[in-house]
């Protein structure tokens, strides 16, 4: 079994800043890609950032300049260091991992999701 595990959630004003960190652990034998989503009320889930193992980046053109995904990889862990935060940044935040398996199965995890609310 995999588990992603996320942190960091949680209330901020306009303009504020909050770091999310995204564990992923069990029968991994390797990881391609690490990344986050987000998914407002009322609205479809959506890229938010995403990282290679390589090291290739991309992001949302709503969030590019304020927001920086990087990775561990040695701890399967990625984080996304979100500035400048809008009231529309509001949303349950989802780590997503593409991986596989020890018994070499490909697939993607999600992770239970996060609270980020950004509101005066």
């Amino acid at each position: 079994q995999v588990q992603l595990v996320e942190s960091g959630g949680g209330l901020v004003q306009p303009g504020g800043s909050l770091r999310l960190s995204c564990a992923a652990s069990g029968s991994i034998f390797s990881i391609n890609a690490m990344g986050w989503y987000r998914q407002a009320p009322g609205k479809q889930r959506e890229l938010v950032a995403a990282k290679t193992s390589g090291g290739s980046t991309n992001y949302a053109d709503s969030v590019k300049g304020r927001f920086t995904i990087s990775r561990d990889n040695a701890k399967n862990t990625v984080y996304l260091q979100m500035n400048s935060l809008k009231p529309e940044d509001t949303a349950v935040y989802y780590c997503n991992a593409a991986l596989f398996t020890t018994a070499q199965s490909m697939g993607r995890y999600w992770g239970q999701g996060t609270q980020v609310t950004v509101s005066s």
